[in-house]
């Protein structure tokens, strides 16, 4: 399959996702819905925060930005003959976390030997089951596998602090990009309005809070309100649905409890004061400054940690708010430029 051959069938897909969401079976066969939806709901009970809504969320983001326009800004301006095996192995902390990386992978031109997470498999069956029924030559772009070999010519691999330590050191003859644990922040100065915070919230709590892209601590004015924080919060009551957020929530509130540790909670959401980045789940770490140039310089000085920095820009190169799950398809994880990547296999 040649990169026109490759964009227009990942541009189908996301006409698939768009027309499955909208209930629109102009194009294609309702059978294809019925099957979708079947593999949504088997998602859901394979991850227990997979829940229904981020599920449709995930792919509502992959409908809009699979398209033409999109991927020919993605893919490579020049032809790419030299296939090569890209080992992928993926996490499973979001739904689809790793098609991006696939996603640069097939778009190059180099076949895809993916490593799926156990807590995301289904929906990713899902994709290969729908392009594959639409082209046949799709087989020969990827390979599932359940134990990694070393048949590969380069790595794109992403999990914890310490699964990376062994990444690197298992992987360390092959080009390879390893992603290790990153976080996002924001930074408040008392001016935002109610709106702003509304938009905050969907940063902190869509998809529970786990991806590396959400807000795990935000950055206040020494005489803050944090009641302005609970208060925005309260639209996100939804989230105590979930069982294993509940679980998580009763845990740290015991934990903190127990250190005798300070604390704030509403019930829905625990603010804690820390000096760390990254806060467990259903808990939002915060921490005071009294000079915006000294915490820019914190910042820069930790930039290799972070993933974003939510803001009403005060520091350079913000995500604004409500954006953080939104990143366009040139906005590569890290920093780091996987379709440059890939490319520099070729040489």
């Amino acid at each position: 399959m040649n990169i026109n051959s490759r964009i227009k069938l990942l541009s189908k897909l996301g006409r698939f996702f768009s027309a499955y969401l909208k209930k629109n079976n102009n194009e294609f066969d309702k059978r294809l819905f019925n099957f979708t939806e079947k593999k949504v709901q088997e998602a859901t009970y394979q991850n227990s925060f997979f829940d229904y809504e981020n599920i449709i969320n995930c792919l509502n983001y992959w409908a809009k930005h699979l398209n033409e326009i999109n991927l020919k800004k993605l893919g490579p301006k020049d032809k790419t003959e030299n296939s090569k095996n890209i080992l992928i192995i993926m996490a499973g902390n979001i739904p689809l976390v790793g098609f991006h990386d696939f996603l640069c992978v097939f778009i190059c031109g180099h076949k895809s030997i993916i490593k799926k997470s156990s807590k995301d498999s289904i929906l990713y069956n899902l994709i290969f089951e729908l392009l594959l029924g639409w082209e046949p030559k799709f087989k020969n772009c990827f390979k599932i596998i359940e134990k990694i070999n070393l048949e590969i010519d380069a790595v794109i691999a992403t999990g914890n602090n310490n699964s990376t330590h062994f990444f690197e050191k298992y992987f360390n003859k092959y080009p390879k990009i390893i992603r290790t644990n990153r976080n996002s922040v924001a930074i408040l100065n008392g001016q935002e309005n109610d709106e702003d915070l509304k938009k905050l919230m969907k940063d902190i709590f869509l998809y529970y809070g786990m991806g590396c892209r959400n807000v795990s601590k935000i950055f206040i004015p020494k005489d803050y309100n944090l009641d302005r924080i609970f208060k925005a919060s309260l639209e996100w009551k939804k989230i105590l649905n979930n069982n294993s957020y509940n679980n998580n929530y009763t845990y740290n509130k015991s934990v903190f409890l127990l250190n005798n540790e300070k604390f704030y909670e509403n019930g829905l959401i625990i603010l804690k004061e820390s000096k760390k980045l990254g806060s467990p789940i259903s808990v939002l770490y915060y921490e005071k400054y009294d000079s915006l140039h000294k915490l820019k310089k914190y910042l820069d000085v930790n930039k290799d940690k972070l993933q974003c920095i939510v803001s009403n820009n005060l520091v350079k190169n913000s995500t604004k708010f409500g954006m953080t799950q939104s990143p366009s398809l040139l906005d590569f994880a890290d920093d780091l430029n996987t379709v440059d990547f890939l490319l520099k296999v070729n040489e």
